[in-house]
């Protein structure tokens, strides 16, 4: 999956893609006949997420940070920059008007039931990833 497909479905370079959802609206709303639609095989789910590292030197500073973006009217306003949906309750209804029913990030409720969250590898397969993608930035 590349990240620039953008500009490369827009400027027609690209006829179609698999492509990040948020990354979908973005084409759609520049270019109004570019289409998205879900696998009949499903889909998976995923989420970006904020933690805080056991080493972090100010746990204080770091929680207030993840308290100011998971407030529902800020976690909105993060999502409108990156046209991605959040898992926050309550801010849908600070959501810009073309996110809120998006096909891009409004699964229909059938893709939705045969839906599941992407899993990790076990550590072994892991660390065989590390090792080969350390290798390949040499």
């Amino acid at each position: 999956m590349e990240y620039n497909t953008i500009e490369k479905m827009t400027a027609g370079d690209f006829a179609a893609t698999s492509d990040w959802n948020g990354s979908a609206l973005r084409q759609r709303l520049a270019k109004p006949n570019i289409h998205y639609f879900y696998p009949k095989e499903g889909i998976t789910f995923w989420s970006d997420n904020v933690v805080v590292l056991k080493e972090a030197k100010n746990v204080e500073n770091a929680k207030l940070f993840q308290n100011f973006i998971m407030d529902p009217e800020n976690a909105a306003m993060i999502s409108a920059f990156a046209r991605y949906s959040n898992g926050i309750s309550g801010s849908d209804k600070f959501m810009p008007e073309d996110m809120k029913g998006a096909p891009e990030l409004n699964p229909p409720e059938e893709v939705k039931a045969k839906a599941e969250f992407m899993k990790l590898c076990d550590p072994a397969t892991q660390d065989l990833y590390t090792k080969i993608w350390t290798e390949l930035q040499k």
